[in-house]
């Protein structure tokens, strides 16, 4: 079966595509559209579509729209009821769903040749769901904990995988939602809801729980697998933040109380679940699954002896989950992730084209990872394009800016390189070989979807992953499935004797992930850093400039530069 998923209604518009239970491509239409999150979650938005996404998923496969055997859309509106009378203050809600209904007729006009027939509506949390039990190695009989905003009169779903079906058992009906109130207090500090609840859970280790009694009364688990979750007046918590003003004390302490409320409700619902199942795994997945804090205490704390974290966890996972959900069900069984590298590539050729079109400078070293080791053991910056770029937030060795772990000031150095608020940490890289001595959490996590505690005699060492709890949210490198990024970690380690790199994601303030060449070059060069790392090339700063930004180029072997 050859299905293609879409991700659309809310926001993270996706597109990914399975053929007979494997996952071929899957992408995320920002980084075609270079606009953050693809577009803003409102009801008057909710017609657009992953055009670009969808079109490029079905190119990477050499299939035409008429070639598929199923779409999957997910969001069913026959479950969906009116924002009222689930308590919602959402009042062009309808047009959202109206929106939905009017999906099939939409996505012809975008893939000219789809039989509109063959489109079929997903149940947002199935969907989801699936994104976690299906993909996830290992897990033919799991347990699968979704929770986000909301879904058609949900925000959440607990359910077990028995092989290739999946059951549910709970769900938390709408208005109470655990990722609407920790929206809602993104909000109300000055930052962008539905985007930027990671700075909140970032400026939560800054502060201290004393609010967690008031928290209670609003947020709580109610013992039968649900919760409640709504109400909190977060005004008479603290003041509200206008987005430049600086954060307060009260500030921290709010998101830090909100955060331990989340991990205690969490926690009482993951015990519940395995109380059903006596599974020893568990997948996780919806918005709220990218909380590397709470899921290292679910880790920790929880019954299961795995976790497993989708990494696009984020709605952008739900064109996955829908796709694997009507394969498994058509009876392909579906393959699990190899890796979170489902996007675009280039071959060495398009990619030398690429910079002799640009007019820059560049080499060809004999060996890319030692000549980016030298550069970071110099404390340069490196911007690191390699291979097919990633599906979720977050960087994992392909879309990577690179920094030396052992100066301090390289947290604040690449906080102003990206634009970003300084209270927010950049996280390390780590062979999976020598992550267990260095630090103490889940492992392998190959995903940057846990934080690890540092052990104390490498917090001075590696000062600049270290964030202010003393912990760092991982990625460990299997050189079995990165040897590239393995071999630039190994030679790293003999010239700097760390086995760790500062790797955060390859983009500026407010603009998504570097995905294409181009996307490259002008991030490379608008921004301070000193080595451009692209498939096999160099581009220097230096010599960048040097040069006047002119070169007509030669992919020759001998590691000059070539102008």
């Amino acid at each position: 079966m050859r299905i293609l998923g879409i991700n659309a209604l809310f926001h993270d518009p996706a597109a990914a595509l399975v053929i007979d239970g494997r996952t071929v491509a899957a992408a995320e239409e920002e980084r075609f559209s270079r606009r953050k999150h693809g577009k803003r979650p409102l009801p008057f938005s909710a017609w657009e579509l992953p055009e670009k996404a969808a079109a490029w998923c079905l190119q990477r496969a050499g299939l035409r729209p008429q070639d598929l055997d199923a779409v999957a859309y997910s969001f069913d509106p026959a479950l969906a009821r009116p924002a009222d009378a689930m308590g919602l203050d959402d009042p062009w809600d309808h047009l959202r769903l109206t929106y939905a209904r009017e999906a099939p007729g939409f996505l012809r006009t975008a893939l000219p040749g789809l039989d509109p027939g063959v489109v079929r509506f997903v149940p947002h949390h199935m969907a989801h769901a699936a994104s976690g039990a299906f993909a996830a190695p290992d897990a033919r009989d799991s347990s699968v904990l979704v929770l986000d905003g909301r879904g058609e009169r949900a925000s959440h779903l607990a359910a077990r995988r028995v092989r290739d079906r999946l059951e549910p058992l709970y769900a938390q009906d709408l208005p109470h939602s655990l990722g609407l109130v920790y929206e809602e207090l993104t909000e109300h500090l000055g930052f962008l809801r539905s985007a930027d609840e990671f700075k909140v859970m970032a400026l939560a280790s800054h502060g201290t729980p004393r609010m967690l009694p008031e928290m209670r009364r609003y947020v709580y688990p109610t013992g039968d697998g649900g919760f409640h979750a709504t109400g909190v007046p977060w005004r008479e918590l603290c003041a509200p933040r206008g987005p430049d003003e600086p954060w307060t004390r009260d500030h921290a302490d709010v998101a830090a109380s909100a955060q331990a409320v989340l991990e205690e409700t969490l926690l009482d619902l993951v015990r519940w679940l395995h109380g059903r199942t006596h599974d020893q795994v568990l997948t996780l997945a919806g918005g709220v699954a990218l909380n590397c804090v709470a899921n290292s205490r679910i880790a920790r704390e929880g019954p299961f002896s795995r976790v497993w974290v989708q990494p696009a966890a984020g709605d952008a996972g739900t064109a996955l989950g829908g796709a694997l959900l009507l394969s498994a069900g058509a009876g392909d069984e579906p393959e699990p992730m190899a890796g979170a590298d489902l996007g675009r590539d280039w071959s060495d050729a398009e990619l030398g084209a690429w910079l002799k079109t640009a007019a820059v400078p560049f080499e060809r070293p004999a060996d890319i990872a030692r000549t980016v080791a030298r550069t970071l053991a110099d404390n340069g910056i490196v911007a690191w394009f390699q291979g097919r770029s990633e599906y979720g937030p977050r960087a994992l060795g392909h879309r990577s800016l690179l920094a030396h772990p052992g100066h301090a000031g390289n947290l604040e150095r690449l906080n102003d390189v990206k634009g970003r608020e300084q209270f927010r940490p950049v996280a390390p890289m780590v062979l999976a070989d020598r992550a267990a001595g260095i630090f103490d959490g889940p492992l392998p996590s190959p995903y940057m979807l846990f934080v690890h505690d540092v052990a104390p005699a490498w917090r001075e060492r590696i000062p600049a992953v270290v964030h202010v709890d003393g912990t760092a949210r991982i990625q460990t490198v299997d050189p079995a499935r990165e040897p590239l990024v393995a071999r630039m970690l190994s030679e790293f380690e003999r010239l700097t004797g760390l086995p760790v790199v500062v790797n955060t994601s390859l983009n500026t303030a407010g603009r998504p992930m570097v995905d294409d060449p181009r996307d490259a070059l002008e991030c490379f060069g608008s921004s301070p850093v000193d080595l451009l790392a692209i498939g096999p090339y160099a581009v220097r700063r230096g010599e960048l400039f040097r040069s006047g930004g002119t070169g007509d180029g030669d992919d020759g072997d001998d590691g000059e530069v070539l102008r």
